[in-house]
């Protein structure tokens, strides 16, 4: 992966952490707002040690270029913007990253999107999606899974961790996409949901709407 991708992969992973649910619903969130540390061991979901995604990329050869949402034209990639979300912009986030915020910075939601090269097994890279959030300082695990997401190779994880003095709720999923034939292009998008821990509950209707809208589909 290039150096600018392999940082805005590393920025995403950093400014928010991962929280991927299968399906839109309401989490226990009082259950994560302890800062109990919780290590990398004794969370993770196989017996390697934890490496960063875009690392993991990285180490198989693989390529990225960053691509905004809204230039494809070979995948569709969106999300809704609830009443009271907007556009937000801040300087540490690469421009091509779409991000919208109530009020900022939190709660906020960030899509991007990565058009990869490179040969690689998707269903098993994906795997390896829970990585970065376990590697967050006192991660703590709410759920998670590998499952597919409209029919493309997935991971989602949702926890909590502790960033700057804050303690934050994150929903993550990451999507491996195949864009429509004839090029066939594969991307990786990644959408993450932030709220201060304390607030997740209060944000839970917002955050379901934006999980529910997430679209990936070839075009």
């Amino acid at each position: 992966m290039t150096a600018p991708a392999r940082l805005a992969v590393v920025a995403m992973v950093s400014l928010t952490a991962w929280l991927v649910g299968c399906e839109p619903k309401t989490p226990d969130y009082q259950s994560i707002w302890t800062t109990t540390t919780t290590t990398a061991s004794s969370t993770s979901t196989g017996t390697t040690t934890p490496v960063p995604f875009g690392q993991y990329l990285n180490n198989l050869g693989v390529a990225g270029e960053q691509v905004a949402p809204d230039t494809l034209t070979d995948l569709t990639v969106s999300m809704p913007t609830p009443p009271g979300w907007a556009k937000y912009s801040n300087p540490n986030v690469p421009p091509a990253t779409e991000v919208i915020a109530k009020g900022g910075p939190y709660p906020n939601a960030m899509l991007s999107v990565f058009k990869l090269r490179g040969d690689f097994d998707a269903a098993d890279a994906v795997k390896h999606g829970f990585d970065d959030a376990e590697l967050a300082e006192n991660f703590k695990r709410l759920d998670a899974s590998t499952a597919d997401f409209r029919g493309f190779p997935s991971a989602m994880i949702q926890g909590s961790y502790d960033l700057g003095g804050k303690r934050l709720h994150s929903w993550s999923r990451i999507v491996i996409a195949t864009g429509a034939p004839p090029a066939s292009q594969r991307y990786l998008v990644q959408l993450t949901i932030t709220s201060l821990a304390d607030q997740a509950y209060a944000q839970a209707s917002d955050v379901e709407a934006i999980i529910a809208g997430f679209t990936v589909a070839a075009k």
